[in-house]
């Protein structure tokens, strides 16, 4: 068999067992999703007036639902990759992975497989987000058909960029407690982005730390894409950002994984 049918056909193989762990133990991924939405809860019912107050326009809950809920979306690719993390350092420490050097199947597909079973929880993830903000009032203004495609290749492309950071981090964890604990910063970076409060409303010193990550431009191209807000340059900004971190993700995983077994 040719290389490509091989890859494609392994992968899958990878994809379906990942899934299938996946389905098997979802109390990983529920404990990441719920994180987003006790956030989104949090800061809608019990922060809402007072923050939308702060960010001008008088006390406003269903508005500040409105700012609050893009941020939110990505935060919650960022908190399912933590499970991706997980997974695969629980590949290189179990064995399973030096089970599957001996064995005639693509080297890559192991991977090929983590990477694309995380985008595909990485996006229902965000549709059940997603669904909860509808639920309590979130609203888009006028968005397109084409801003909504381009908002949903977005989402897409970060859950690529991040999946394939947490692949990295999972191969060089010495164990899935490590692991969770080195991709904390995939949680960590949206509560300092501009998520919940405007990046002009932060301390100056702190303004670069906020503007200068990929996750605020992410944001505020979602928001501008789904509100009709400025997007300025940070289009792309957010695409450097996210095919920067899948070229750096991919390279530093298949050099790490190429190394053999720990």
């Amino acid at each position: 068999m040719s290389s490509l049918p091989l890859a494609v056909r392994d992968s899958s193989t990878m994809l379906r067992r990942n899934l299938l762990h996946a389905r098997r133990y979802p109390s990983l991924t529920l404990n990441l999703l719920l994180t987003p939405v006790m956030l989104l809860l949090l800061f809608v019912y019990v922060f809402g007036d007072t923050m939308s107050a702060g960010i001008g326009g008088g006390a406003d809950r269903s508005r500040y639902i409105a700012y609050l809920v893009p941020g939110l979306l990505l935060m919650t690719i960022g908190s399912t990759t933590i499970g991706t993390a997980v997974s695969v350092s629980n590949d290189m420490t179990e064995g399973i992975i030096a089970r599957f050097r001996t064995m005639a199947i693509h080297r890559g597909s192991v991977l090929v497989g983590h990477v694309v079973g995380s985008v595909l929880q990485a996006v229902v993830s965000v549709l059940l987000v997603g669904a909860v903000g509808v639920a309590i009032g979130f609203r888009t203004t006028d968005a397109t058909p084409l801003e909504w495609l381009a908002a949903f290749g977005l989402l897409v492309l970060f859950a690529l960029a991040l999946t394939w950071i947490a692949v990295g981090m999972g191969l060089v964890s010495p164990n899935a407690e490590a692991a969770s604990n080195n991709a904390m910063p995939l949680i960590f970076l949206p509560l300092i982005s501009s998520a919940f409060v405007p990046v002009d409303a932060m301390p100056g010193w702190f303004q670069p730390i906020a503007e200068y990550q990929p996750f605020t431009p992410a944001i505020e191209t979602l928001r501008g894409l789904l509100l009709g807000t400025g997007i300025g340059d940070n289009w792309w900004i957010a695409l450097a950002w996210c095919l920067g971190l899948i070229v750096l993700g991919r390279h530093w995983s298949k050099t790490v994984f190429d190394r053999g077994p720990k």
